[in-house]
């Protein structure tokens, strides 16, 4: 019996060849870069769930320096210039044209790379001058064919707080020590991961989305600040692909039965702990033909004593697992978790059109259906990206509407949020949002683009309380932002930037609690900067 599962674990190592270690979404320029060859029909992508990994990123430029496709001049110094980081992936060795590292080791077994992360952003306005940086450092290595680690800290400094919990922005969140009129935030990402040659296994505190977006994804977005979890990817056929992750959330509700009072020699003092929080989600992905994506999904946020069995076995519906735990209460008191569904569709059967669509659902009645007093609660987004129809030029339009008590929950623990921010789409409830712009990209890492958004919010359902139900969707605008913007950047090296931004903002309504005070009215607003990492 011990040879045959020695037999068995020889060969099932014997066949795995990848590592994971996942590229962050906020350097957008390679993921932009895939998705216009993806929209060519040279390569075929997912991209209902992001972050990709880095070895997945390097399979698919190679993919497409293969194809024979002909790149004009902007594609192939783009090509080969991101190939100077992501050969790192591809070659046994270091002898390639590298990029330039703080410090890279490579050998037959370990790879290391290690990399500063420092930048500002600068901006001028109506309302004065302020100011956000950043400094830290990021490295990421790989043992052998099947081990992948990572991590990324970075110190950050708002002069003014340019982020709340309540702020409709887009703007990752923080848990930001407050200093006079801004505040002070640590971002510490990282995970250590096992691949083979179907699927990988992750433990990692860092950002995700899910959800086909190009202004903010309305399933899970990276809104709320990074929080651990486990995840699971599988590619089994060239048809299906299946995502699950567990996370731990912060929940910053107080549990005063586990809080406690302690003495020492400074005196008597009170501990707040907090309530557990936490999340699974699942999503089922089929490819009914090439470039046509159909993904189904559902989640559930639960608070108990330590994660629960029947949330990590990953194939679970949860609203039905819920029902048999925590619906068997008839008094009608409030037992249950917080569950949620949706759907995504993804298309790129014609060429140079990327079409998608996806349907958030946080509470799903058919009685409503016919029933024009009361409505369920669902987010939906639509977008259409036109790529390289004008060479170089991309033209993205997007909309988006979520209805009153989406993403809402009036259970406090359970609530789909994390560090008191919305895990889906930034303007959260009651609200909706058209999106447009232009992107040019004249030669090789010189993004120029200009956009249009009109946002409007209607009233906190949640705030004012009465009935969960009838709730008219924008009977009254409570908060509304009209924006125009500029922006270019310049990839000199790998990782670093330097940029500029003009933006003409129109910003009214309940401007205290949904934007930040530097923002409030018409403001035309002038920012510059430079990073190295991210």
């Amino acid at each position: 019996m011990k040879k045959a599962i020695i037999i068995i674990l020889f060969f099932f190592s014997a066949s795995l060849y990848a590592q994971d270690v996942y590229y962050h979404t906020t350097n957008k320029d390679v993921y932009e870069f895939l998705d216009e060859f993806a929209a060519a029909g040279v390569i075929d992508i997912n991209t209902v769930v992001k972050p990709f990994s880095r070895m997945f990123i390097a399979e698919k430029l190679m993919e497409v320096s293969e194809s024979g496709y002909e790149l004009n001049a902007r594609q192939q110094a783009e090509l080969d210039f991101y190939f100077k980081d992501f050969n790192k992936e591809l070659k046994k060795n270091k002898n390639f044209d590298k990029r330039l590292d703080l410090y890279t080791y490579k050998d037959s077994l370990f790879t290391f790379s290690v990399n500063p992360i420092v930048g500002i952003d600068y901006f001028m306005n109506d309302s004065g001058s302020f100011s956000h940086w950043w400094n830290g450092a990021e490295a990421f290595a790989y043992i052998g064919n099947n081990w992948g680690f990572y991590a990324s800290l970075r110190d950050n400094h708002e002069s003014t707080l340019l982020t709340r919990e309540d702020f409709l922005t887009p703007r990752t969140g923080a848990n930001y020590k407050y200093t006079d009129k801004g505040g002070d935030y640590s971002d510490m990402r990282g995970g250590l991961t096992y691949s083979w040659d179907w699927g990988s296994f992750g433990i990692v505190k860092d950002h995700f989305e899910w959800g086909n977006n190009y202004n903010g994804a309305n399933i899970f977005s990276n809104r709320a600040p990074s929080f651990a979890h486990i995840k699971l990817q599988l590619k089994p056929a060239k048809w299906f692909e299946f995502n699950w992750v567990h996370g731990w959330l912060v929940s910053e509700v107080i549990d005063s039965a586990s809080s406690m009072t302690f003495t020492n020699s400074y005196g008597t003092d009170y501990r707040d702990m907090m309530f557990d929080k936490y999340l699974a989600a699942n999503l089922f992905t089929f490819k009914p033909f090439d470039k046509l994506y159909i993904s189904l999904g559902n989640s559930v946020i639960y608070s108990s004593d330590g994660p629960q069995l029947q949330y990590l076995i990953p194939v679970m519906f949860y609203k039905s697992v819920d029902h048999t735990y925590n619906a068997t209460d008839k008094s009608g008191r409030n037992v249950g978790q917080n569950s949620q569904m949706f759907i995504d569709i993804s298309s790129r059967n014609i060429k140079k059109l990327h079409l998608s669509a996806t349907l958030f659902i946080d509470e799903l009645s058919t009685d409503r259906f016919f029933n024009d007093t009361v409505w369920n609660f669902w987010s939906f987004k639509a977008s259409a990206r036109v790529s390289d129809l004008i060479p170089n030029t991309f033209i993205t339009v997007e909309y988006t509407k979520s209805m009153p008590l989406t993403y809402k929950h009036n259970i406090p623990t359970t609530t789909f949020e994390s560090n008191g921010y919305n895990l889906g789409h930034y303007l959260m409830d009651n609200a909706h949002e058209f999106y447009f712009s232009v992107l040019v990209k004249p030669f090789r890492t010189l993004t120029i683009k200009a956009d249009y958004l009109f946002a409007q919010k209607g009233k906190d359902y949640d705030d004012l309380g009465g009935s969960r139900l009838g709730n008219p969707f924008m009977d009254k605008v409570e908060w509304e932002n009209q924006s125009y913007s500029i922006r270019a950047s310049y990839q000199i090296i790998n990782d670093g930037y330097l940029f500029v931004k003009f933006m003409h903002s129109d910003i009214s309504g309940d401007v205290t609690k949904y934007t930040p005070l530097v923002y409030h009215g018409i403001q035309n607003t002038f920012s510059f900067g430079a990073n190295i990492g991210f």
